[in-house]
């Protein structure tokens, strides 16, 4: 069971500019309430563009500002190969389940 001070979002659909915004700034959102865990699966996104991987990485420096972690999971093909393709898989803490998220919690 995860502990419940970590926050799971769950984009669907193309990850483009025109969400990217909208997810940066539920994620700010987020931060500003106390927010430190957060876990996006993206088991429902179908795409994800340069301007995704973009807003990816300006979550990942709002997470680390704050002290917190960011998680990825169910990462489709496309997205594993736009993640290798930018070396950004050395980035991002990327996990399988939830089960090794509760691992790697128990260490946090």
């Amino acid at each position: 069971m995860l502990p419940n001070k970590v926050k799971v979002l769950r984009p669907e659909g193309i990850l483009d500019n025109a969400k990217s915004s909208l997810f940066r700034q539920q994620i700010s959102d987020l931060i500003s309430e106390g927010t430190n865990l957060i876990l996006i699966d993206f088991k429902k996104v179908t795409f994800m563009d340069s301007s995704g991987l973009g807003a990816l990485v300006l979550i990942l420096k709002m997470i680390r500002s704050s002290g917190g972690r960011l998680f990825l999971m169910s990462l489709n093909d496309q997205v594993k190969m736009l993640f290798d393709l930018t070396n950004m898989g050395n980035i991002f803490e990327i996990i399988e389940d939830k089960s090794e998220l509760e691992e790697r919690l128990r260490n946090f």
